[in-house]
């Protein structure tokens, strides 16, 4: 395997809690598939989990960067989701799927972590 891309971000909770607060369910719908929103909306701090959603995706687009065509992926291209064992993994829809597919065979590694004022993921992306 070869390294493709590697991407990392940090989103405060604070902000995502005071964007949540502004903007209501429009945040939600611009920035969650409706699987994401379901999990994220039933959580006791949906702020937490919503800013390391968002660190995830933007994780992910940044390692994303070295195949051609990447800054059209948009919020809904890319899908955090959890392994029955609770490990969170990504889920490529629309352009970003796309891109995987023409790119072939890609493993995209994610790895979440929080505080209770910061949200923060690494992505590692690689190729056969």
């Amino acid at each position: 395997m070869s390294t493709v891309g590697v991407g990392f971000d940090m989103v405060e909770i604070s902000r995502v809690e005071r964007l949540i607060a502004d903007k209501g369910e429009a945040v939600y719908a611009k920035l969650l598939t409706a699987d994401e929103r379901a999990y994220v909306t039933g959580q006791p701090l949906p702020g937490q989990h919503l800013a390391a959603r968002i660190a995830a995706k933007e994780a992910v687009y940044k390692a994303l960067q070295a195949l051609p065509d990447s800054r059209a992926v948009g919020w809904q291209d890319i899908e955090v989701v959890r392994a029955r064992e609770g490990f969170p993994s990504i889920r490529l829809l629309g352009v970003a799927a796309g891109l995987a597919e023409t790119a072939s065979g890609l493993t995209i590694h994610l790895s979440l972590s929080h505080t209770e004022t910061m949200a923060g993921a690494i992505a590692l992306i690689e190729s056969p």
